[in-house]
């Protein structure tokens, strides 16, 4: 790669570069019992969601983003650094929650046994039963006599199904990445797959992190949004604290590595499961258009941290006014545009914002891709004179997450004005 390997300035720019996960084994490998102990809820049809996301995938290369995937992107880093491998595991394994302590080694020992790296990928990915384990080897515990309650065919360690949506373990932010500690720790276990690559792989190692995925306070990607080369607005939200976004400002303006951040905004938004993060309530799609699902209207609050004139030090101040206000004074447009998700009609605005109606992800200034299931959203942006790319989503939105939530930009271009 002879660009930077990391450049997010903004939420519009042209996205140049984009890293995806492709659904695997891992989204189907799960009984109904187990939905909810792997973070997910429904059961999904293999072949079509990797036949959505393939479509997905598609939209973006042919409006010229390159595409990469996580899953080749850490086998490579494996590939090409020995030390990338017992990295993945030390660290995916001491994310994961077995429940009998005797069982670890069982388990590290099954890992390091497959032999090519992308088959250990997929394998962490998809999860581990007690069937499959050699217990014949292991120490004899009463624990194991016993069972725990573990049947064989029980996972020891859980399926990954929610690892599709890449926006969340990290956020690029400027020339760097946030490692994220995740809100479930179900979800923990997503942030090394990336964590791995961009240390050990040749064409991203020395990125710069901001924040430390094993940090006291969690933090989601789906709550970071880009607003230009030296704003940042985050969400307080049902996943990030924030705790973190103190921290996470303290790193941007104060850190050993430089960057250009030296505004964060924090928007207080619902706590819930429909509005988990700030992106499934709004989105940027142009310079001065967002849109907005207007059930967040309640429970706004915004602060605005700001780097300060001597060194650790933020100012932090309490913003009144409408979130078309934060918005015009974040972005320094002078008239911003919300457009609501579902039109104004607040029984399409849940019903849609619910199949992420509002989780927009722009290719381009007034171009975004979108599920092609939210009709009324759809027709209101297109009306609005912004491009829609659209997704097939009958598969994938059952995971309750967007265009933006099953992508992580890693290049766009700089914007070029603002209006």
């Amino acid at each position: 790669m002879a660009k930077k390997p990391i450049h997010v300035t903004s939420e519009i720019g042209d996205l140049q570069r984009v890293v995806l996960h492709r659904p695997g084994r891992e989204l189907a490998n799960m009984k109904a019992a187990e939905f909810e102990k792997c973070w997910i809820h429904d059961a999904f049809y293999l072949e079509y969601a990797q036949k959505e996301h393939d479509a997905f995938a598609n939209i973006l290369r042919e409006a010229g983003s390159e595409v990469l995937y996580m899953e080749e992107l850490l086998a490579e880093a494996m590939d090409a650094n020995p030390v990338a491998r017992a990295a993945f595991l030390d660290e995916y394994m001491a994310q994961a929650p077995i429940p009998d302590p005797a069982l670890v080694p069982l388990v590290r020992e099954k890992l390091d046994a497959i032999e090519g790296n992308r088959e250990l990928v997929a394998k962490a990915l998809a999860g581990m039963r007690l069937h499959e384990l050699d217990l014949a080897s292991g120490p004899r515990t009463l624990s194991r006599l016993e069972g725990d309650g573990l049947a064989p065919d029980d996972f020891v360690v859980y399926s990954m199904p929610s690892s599709y949506f890449s926006r969340d373990p990290i956020a690029s932010i400027g020339t760097g990445v946030a490692l994220h500690r995740m809100y479930y720790n179900q979800r923990n276990r997503e942030v090394p797959f990336y964590k791995t690559f961009l240390t050990y792989h040749p064409d991203f190692a020395g990125t710069p992190f901001w924040y430390d995925n094993h940090s006291a306070a969690h933090i989601e990607g789906g709550d970071v949004l880009n607003i230009n080369e030296t704003t940042l607005a985050v969400g307080i939200s049902e996943r990030t604290e924030a705790a973190a976004i103190d921290t996470l400002a303290h790193n941007l303006f104060w850190g050993e590595e430089p960057s250009a951040i030296d505004t964060v905004y924090a928007i207080r938004i619902p706590f819930g499961y429909e509005t988990m993060h700030l992106d499934t309530v709004f989105t940027q799609i142009d310079y001065d258009k967002f849109t907005v699902y207007p059930g967040m209207y309640d429970e706004l609050h915004a602060y605005r941290l700001r780097k300060g004139d001597n060194p650790g030090e933020i100012a932090v101040d309490e913003l009144d006014g409408s979130l078309k206000e934060i918005l015009e004074m974040a972005t320094g447009v002078d008239e911003v545009t919300l457009i609501e998700c579902g039109g104004g009609d607040p029984v399409e605005a849940s019903r849609e914002q619910w199949n992420d109606g509002s989780n927009t992800l722009a290719i381009a200034p007034g171009k975004v891709c979108v599920y092609e299931r939210n009709v009324v959203t759809n027709d209101v942006l297109d009306r609005a004179g912004i491009e829609l790319c659209v997704v097939p989503s009958e598969e994938l939105s059952r995971g309750r997450g967007g265009p933006r939530c099953m992508s992580m930009p890693l290049i766009r271009e700089d914007r070029k004005s603002v209006v």
